[in-house]
Order: C-alpha cells, then structure tokens, then sequence
C-alpha cells in the first residue's frame, strides 16, 4: 500500500510509538518465520507492505539510489519483515541488510537479462 506522509506518520505512532513518518511498515498476518534448512517452507499468509512515496524520494539520493530503486530495495526490506527477519541486533542487522542486497542485485541482473 502506498500513503501519504501524515498516514505513514499516524501509522508510525500507533504501530511502532515513534514520531514522524518513515520509509517503510511491515504488517505481518501469519507470523510467518523462515524456515530451517531440513524444514518445508510454511503455508500462510505474508501480510501488508506499507511505503511513503514521499519519504522514499527524499533518503533515495542519500542512498545512492533513483526513486524507484529505492522503493524497490523498501519493498523486499519490508517482505523481508514479513518473512521473520529483523535488524534490531548488529548480527539480525548484517544478515537482514545483506539478503536484501543479494534479492536486489539477483533482480537487477535478471531485468539487465531481459531488457
């Protein structure tokens, strides 16, 4: 979904008790984890990804990113959310921050194939 600032901004207080908007949310449905390497994947739901078009413009220079390679990247950080990965702990954060580089670079050498 995408909304305006003051929706992201109502959306950050009452979610996550933090003031202004930000980029992304993450609404998960089924709670779904990632599985372990002898486990089939689970069956469910994922949930919502909520971004703010306006608040993505603004940090994708920051990030040495267009527009919509930004929204992209927010994407898969917010399905990767979805998915039961966290950067709250520098190791969540090392290996949250990297598969989303990795799912980004596999995507754009995949539109690259077949431009």
């Amino acid at each position: 979904m995408l909304v305006d600032e003051t929706t992201m901004s109502d959306y950050h207080v009452r979610f996550m008790d933090e003031p202004g908007p930000t980029d992304v949310l993450s609404f998960p449905m089924d709670e779904l984890r990632p599985p372990k390497d002898d486990e089939e994947p689970p069956l469910g739901l994922l949930g919502d990804v909520v971004l703010c078009p306006s608040v993505t413009a603004k940090q994708a220079a920051d990030n040495g990113r267009t527009t919509d390679e930004e929204a992209e990247y927010l994407l898969v950080h917010g399905l990767l959310h979805l998915l039961g990965f966290d950067h709250a702990e520098p190791e969540e954060k090392t290996l949250m921050f990297g598969l989303n580089d990795q799912i980004i670079a596999a995507w754009n050498a995949r539109k690259v194939a077949h431009a």
